[in-house]
């Protein structure tokens, strides 16, 4: 097949080009090489110049949209924009935007498209399902609760004031995160709804013309040619640059934020099965680590494969938006024959003989870090009551 891959030079992409060109198929690649994934203009050396055709363009445009899909079969739509500022129409105008034009383009020329894969995220479920196990304690249930809810996003006061935990609303009681499936989805941000608004018109407009579809919404992938500088994404790049220059790790909350974890190439040959079966069309799936463990303890975990005995710090700082905790279930890409295989230290190894080499490995936490508080992104929880402050002196908030 003759592929078109969307954000084929940045992290995903460039593994799933390299899956492509391994099994035969003809690959295009479209990307504007934007910062802050890529630092210039220009293609990064692990992408295979000689066996790709690049199509330089913004997805966000149509024209390099209709140079990208001529004569093309399938689709991995891989582009998007990921961050936690509040620059809100970046997040819609590439995600969800270029998403349309994908669509438009193909129904109005009549190009006979085979297959269309979407990136997701496993942001689209905010806190995902969560139970009471306190039932005894809670005369007055909510219906429902027993079942499991989906609760809203914590908000502010509450996060300021250092409580994490979700509540039960019937007993007060921190709830229990449990594996969530793709039945419910409840975005709280704003990379989150243009995930959920991407998913709803690919697959809607994929049922409508017979456009095969498949959105695939991935856990937190991890692994090689992950970009150094963006500031929201890859915790184990953040803990890797800090780890070998030296500083703590700095772990949001207290730590105990519950997540999966994924290599790249688990999530790469899950793109090559959905491509490849048919059961997969006009459906969601969750691709996820099938595993779970907290920032801190993954925290901990870089520093000793790195071998660097350093205990990471939690100084209350919280990015408002963020889930308490959230794991996928992946039961139904199970179904068709897929399972995470690359197990964590695999892929903390694989990260940090990568990332040593490369001549921009640098630490960019602190001046992300720094970005994300003076856009009020990353805030800081408020200092206990005390004495009177003296006149005149402020007390910043982050």
């Amino acid at each position: 097949m003759h592929v078109l891959v969307t954000g084929g030079a940045g992290f995903i992409g460039s593994h799933t080009v390299d899956a492509l060109l391994a099994k035969g198929h003809r690959v295009r690649v479209l990307d504007a090489l934007l910062p802050p994934v890529h630092l210039r203009e220009t293609l990064p050396e692990y992408l295979p110049k000689r066996d790709v055709e690049f199509v330089w363009g913004d997805v966000r445009q149509r024209g390099p949209w209709e140079r990208a899909l001529e004569g093309v079969d399938a689709v991995f739509h891989l582009a998007a924009y990921q961050d936690y500022l509040p620059d809100f129409s970046t997040f819609f105008h590439t995600n969800t935007v270029s998403t349309a034009h994908l669509y438009e383009i193909v129904v109005e020329k009549r190009i006979p498209v085979r297959k269309i894969i979407v990136a997701s995220s496993q942001a689209v479920y905010g806190e995902g399902r969560y139970v009471c196990t306190h039932e005894s304690r809670s005369p007055v249930r909510p219906p429902g609760a027993r079942r499991g809810e989906y609760p809203a996003l914590r908000d502010d006061g509450q996060l300021r004031n250092g409580v994490w935990d979700i509540r039960c609303p019937g007993c007060g009681m921190p709830m229990e995160a449990q594996w969530t499936d793709e039945r419910v989805v409840n975005p709280h941000n704003q990379y989150a709804i243009s995930k959920l608004t991407q998913e709803l018109i690919a697959l809607n407009l994929g049922r409508r013309y017979g456009i095969p579809t498949v959105c695939l919404r991935y856990s937190i992938i991890q692994g090689a040619r992950q970009s150094f500088r963006n500031a929201y994404s890859g915790v184990l790049r953040i803990f890797t640059q800090r780890l070998l220059n030296g500083k703590a790790p700095i772990c949001y909350e207290d730590g105990g934020q519950l997540r999966d974890y994924l290599s790249v190439h688990d999530a790469v040959r899950a793109n090559l099965l959905v491509l490849e079966d048919s059961r997969a069309d006009f459906q969601v799936f969750n691709v996820g680590g099938d595993r779970r463990i907290s920032v801190l303890e993954y925290a901990r975990l870089v520093a000793r494969r790195a071998g660097v005995d350093i205990e990471p710090q939690v100084p209350g700082l919280y990015r408002f938006g963020d889930t308490r905790h959230i794991f996928s279930d992946v039961t139904r890409l199970k179904a068709l024959g897929w399972q995470p295989r690359v197990g964590l230290e695999d892929v903390v190894d694989e990260y940090i003989a990568w990332a040593l080499p490369q001549p921009g490995f640098r630490d960019y936490s602190d001046e992300a870090d720094a970005r994300m508080a003076a856009s009020g992104a990353v805030r800081r929880t408020a200092p206990p009551p005390g004495p009177p402050r003296a006149e005149g002196v402020s007390r910043a908030v982050l």
